[in-house]
């Protein structure tokens, strides 16, 4: 049954429509048809940023499932077009995906394996699952649902220009499962960079969850319909198109007690053809009485239209929603294959259902489906849901398919099957990125009830599928499955109370979550569990703002790595722990990095240490990198956080894992000096960290990086105003430490506007604070010497002593870049040939370091303090030194800076002959004109057909010639700035 009677047969709409005219729907059409047009006009004359969103709204049987049957005809005649086409299910809405394999699985799974690869990348395992196209990957515990959304963003980037131009069609969205709802709501914002258009219809009445996306989705929409109910002469066409006799009168009257709305009208109809009643203006008064029971269509309509043997096909048919196998359907109602065959002919006649191309029956109309299933007594319906749960199994199909039916079950009967199968099913979840599903599965298995003994555990379950999605859901769950009696087992016990401490820490309070593993530790039996709590114990307390005994925390350590078994799994942990106190102590840059050696295998991370093994804490192989970066080892150090940003992508986590993963490279690279590229680095971050709220440990970490960072770019104000947007100001989070500390950031950022006086005040508190912790690292934290810039403003003497001791810390270290940038601080403070001595002696460490901005900068200085002594010559080299080196790290403050110098000592400034972009060969011209539309270095790889090291390597010289991250690099190649966006 269509919800809108068509016209008389070959009446066609003036807009030249594909199909029978559609009452009153002349403008709506018209918009169909010139969306679709544009579509395929723009994309064949190569555009590429053509997406639209259409959205159709009403009441029910207003007519939209018939406007998107009209899309597909429309797009279906169209050349090269590829429609895509879904339906959202009220059933079926709890399970997860379910739209979207819909819509993806005829297309993604046609795919050849070379177009596989290509379209899928890196991201099979965790979008295959998600879609249908794989079970889920045993290698992967729970995937993070960004990770999901991200991966598709990917795919269909990829797939959209094969099949373009695209034509992607939902119908009854507010029935959309809410894991696809959320991706398609993101998609229709970056649907418009890709040849895709939208066409979506809903219903007003959405669940107060998916309010978000419905909202998300309206507002980026293109054009919206209203659909609205048909005036009394299209009401009478449809009625004069059944009985052509129809007078006058009964033509009004079929109007007036349907109030225009298509699906009443045409139901009616069929009413009064099957009463074989004459339309007349005497029978008008029946119509009312016809109208109300083909509206309600309850079980006693169903039963006398239908029979008692077609009507439990029906039910059993409604049970499964919108792709129904005919021997399922059997199965769950009790038929044999000759009883539903007559069952599926009748139903056919009475246009109830309808066969698919590929076997499988469809309900005619989504409003006919939800009459039936309500039509279904409410215990018969419990019993046919769990009956339906059983034959699907048995039929080989998966538990998340089964699970939505054992959902509608009644709990209470304590079936330990019945638990055991809904656990089965939330790890199936998990495991496809769905944890709200998961959630519900083990919400029902804990009102079954489980055995007593089991009911802990389904709690600790719970309260791990919300682990990702909802720390303070998991928190309270976990809490109270310790605390359950009779409780877990002790290795359970162990990993619970591990969990909860790592929320708690993740959420900032790193005091409760040292306190909670302290004394967890020493209640637990010896053995790995109690080392594991202990570990993180002291860990947590490492990370704290502020310590009461430091030095004897660092002593425990080092007890520790004596004491522990050198092979047993927690060794490892133990001796990272060790090298990272060891660096911040700023001990011996020879003893820290043999310690971090220690805690490798063959240079490499153990699995003990994994950036994804749930064991131990991902950040202990994070502070390990940190060892190797303080201690001028930054070529180790990217090597490690490449690999923690490659393992989150893999592993689909999404969100505060690959986020300080960002921190961690973004940092890195602002040690080497390739500043663009950290800039790029951290702002991806601070947009994961921005999505999920702010006041995080992860925003400080990486606001205070991308101001040094910006500072060291030369754009004061612009560091400036993202302190203000982020209220970076002291203390920063009350009780996480933020790495590195950036209250130095502050620091520098009041001597950046003159402030110095508070700079000092800053300087000094944070000072106190480490030395009192024994953390001497001038790397770490270099206060020393930037408060010895700000106190030279008002006490040179008391200035120069306090560089006098950053430079005495920085030594202690033997790190080179520590000297360095230390000797170059402290000759600020001076002047004359004392200061020359200094920066000579600075310039000679950083050239043995990896920080080539620290080392830029140190040759600008000391130029600009041989020109102040008049030794201009000598001044020439290291001035033309440091320019050039300034331009290659992106230090445009810098290179300015060292430009002003030259030209005050009356030397030539090195301008550059030519535009900064013809100093690209072609091959890095190729990548930058790709990474310009914001593509990701994957995607240069492929549709370059290069190695990923090679576009990486191109893509490192391009940020450095142009001096920009991948947001400027269209202004500085001259190109369109509206190309297709990046998923982080």
């Amino acid at each position: 049954m269509a919800e809108e009677q068509n016209g008389p047969q070959g009446q066609t709409a003036d807009t030249g429509s594909v199909g029978p005219r559609l009452w009153e729907r002349d403008h709506e059409m018209r918009s169909i048809e010139h969306a679709v047009e544009k579509l395929c006009r723009e994309y064949a004359a190569g555009g590429l940023k053509i997406g639209e969103l259409l959205l159709f709204s009403g009441m029910p049987g207003i007519g939209k499932t018939t406007m998107l049957e009209q899309v597909r005809r429309i797009a279906g005649t169209r050349q090269g077009c590829t429609t895509l086409f879904a339906r959202g299910s009220e059933r079926e809405r709890k399970e997860p995906f379910r739209v979207l394999r819909q819509l993806l699985m005829p297309v993604l799974g046609a795919l050849d394996e070379t177009e596989r690869k290509e379209v899928f990348g890196s991201w099979y395992n965790i979008v295959a699952p998600a879609i249908g196209l794989a079970p889920p990957s045993g290698e992967i515990e729970r995937i993070d649902p960004q990770g999901i959304h991200d991966g598709l963003d990917f795919v269909i980037t990829q797939l959209a220009p094969r099949r373009a131009p695209l034509v992607v069609i939902v119908d009854d969205l507010h029935a959309v499962d809410q894991e696809s709802l959320s991706w398609l709501a993101s998609f229709a914002v970056r649907a418009r960079e890709l040849p895709v258009l939208l066409v979506f219809a809903f219903r007003h009445e959405f669940e107060e969850e998916a309010l978000p996306f419905a909202r998300q989705i309206k507002d980026r929409a293109a054009h919206r319909h209203e659909l609205v109910q048909l005036n009394p002469v299209s009401v009478a066409a449809i009625v004069h198109d059944e009985f052509a006799e129809a007078d006058d009168a009964f033509c009004r009257q079929v109007w007036a007690v349907t109030a225009g709305t298509p699906f009443d009208t045409v139901a009616l109809v069929r009413e009064v053809r099957e009463q074989n009643l004459e339309p007349v203006e005497e029978n008008s008064p029946r119509l009312r009485d016809l109208a109300a029971a083909a509206r309600g269509q309850g079980r006693d309509y169903w039963l006398e239209k239908l029979g008692v043997t077609v009507i439990r096909f029906a039910w059993a048919a409604a049970l499964l929603g919108t792709e129904i196998k005919e021997e399922v359907a059997a199965a769950i109602c009790g038929q044999t294959a000759t009883q539903a065959a007559e069952s599926v002919r009748v139903l056919r006649r009475m246009r109830v259902l309808t066969s698919q191309p590929d076997g499988r029956l469809e309900f005619v109309h989504p409003l006919i489906a939800t009459s039936i299933y309500q039509s279904i007594p409410p215990s018969t319906r419990t019993g046919m849901h769990g009956q339906a749960a059983t034959v699907i199994e048995n039929a080989g199909g998966s538990l998340l398919a089964a699970s939505r039916h054992l959902l509608e079950t009644h709990p209470g009967e304590g079936d330990d099957a019945m638990v055991r199968k809904l656990r089965r099913a939330a790890a199936e979840n998990l495991a496809i990125g769905a944890p709200e599903a998961a959630r519900r599965c083990l919400e029902r298995a804990l009102n079954e009830p489980p055995d007593e003994e089991d009911q802990a555990e389904v709690l600790f379950e719970l309260a791990c599928a919300s682990l990702l999605t909802d720390p303070e859901a998991t928190a309270n769950q976990l809490r109270r499955a310790i605390d359950m009696e009779p409780g877990l087992s002790p290795d359970l016990r162990v990993e619970a109370v591990f969990r909860l401490s790592e929320v708690l820490a993740h959420s900032g309070d790193l005091g409760q979550a040292a306190a909670l593993c302290l004394d967890e530790s020493e209640r637990a039996p010896e053995g790995p569990g109690r080392l594991r709590l202990l570990v993180a114990h002291l860990l947590y307390t490492a990370l704290q703002r502020d310590e009461e005994n430091g030095p004897e925390r660092a002593g425990r350590v080092r007890r520790l790595v004596a004491d522990v078994d050198p092979d047993s799994e927690a060794a490892r942990p133990v001796r990272a722990l060790h090298a990272w106190d060891l660096s911040l102590r700023g001990r011996n840059t020879t003893e820290a990095l043999r310690a971090a050696e220690d805690a490798l295998v063959d240079g490499r991370l153990p699995g003990s240490l994994g950036w994804t093994n749930t064991t131990w804490n991902f950040e202990l192989p994070a502070l390990l990198g940190l060892c190797f970066a303080y201690n001028d080892e930054l070529a180790r150090a990217e090597k490690l956080f490449s690999s923690a940003i490659l393992e989150f992508e893999i592993a689909g986590w999404s969100g505060a894992h690959r986020g300080f993963a960002y921190f961690l490279m973004g940092y890195a690279r602002l040690r080497r000096g390739f500043l663009p590229e950290a800039e790029d680095f951290l702002r991806r971050g601070l947009r994961i960290a921005d999505r999920m709220g702010m006041g995080l440990p992860l925003t400080w970490n990486l606001v205070g990086v991308l101001i040094d960072t910006l500072l060291a770019r030369g754009r004061d104000q612009e560091a400036w105003d993202v302190a203000v947007k982020y209220r970076f100001l002291p203390p920063y989070h009350p009780t996480a430490l933020v790495l590195p500390d950036v209250a130095t950031t502050y620091g520098k950022l009041l001597i950046s506007r003159g402030d110095h006086r508070m700079a000092v005040e800053v300087l000094v508190e944070i000072g106190d604070r480490l030395d009192k912790r024994g953390w001497r690292s001038t790397v770490h934290a270099p206060w020393a010497a930037h408060l010895a810039v700000a106190t030279a403003q008002h006490d040179p003497a008391a200035a120069r002593k306090i560089a006098e001791d950053a430079v005495e810390r920085a030594r202690e270290s033997g790190v080179p870049s520590a000297i360095g940038t230390a000797l170059r601080l402290a000759a600020a403070v001076w002047e004359g040939a004392h200061a020359v001595r200094l920066l000579q002696e600075a310039v000679g460490q950083l050239g043995r370091s990896p920080a080539s901005y620290e080392h830029a900068h140190a040759l600008v200085d000391l130029g600009a303090a041989l020109v102040q002594v008049g030794r201009i010559r000598e001044a020439e080299e290291h001035l033309y030194q440091g320019l050039e080196l300034a331009k290659h790290c992106g230090a445009d403050g810098l290179e300015a800076r060292a430009r002003e110098v030259l030209a005050a000592a009356g030397l030539q400034p090195s301008r550059p002959t030519v535009p900064a972009k013809d100093t690209l060969n072609q091959y890095e011209y190729e990548v930058a004109r790709l990474a310009a539309r914001l593509l990701p270095p994957q995607r240069i790889a492929e549709e370059l057909r290069l190695p990923l090291g090679i576009v990486k390597q191109r893509l490192a010289a391009v940020h450095r010639k142009l001096g920009t991250g991948p947001e400027g690099l269209a202004d500085a190649l001259g190109l369109p700035t509206d190309g297709p966006g990046q998923a982080d």
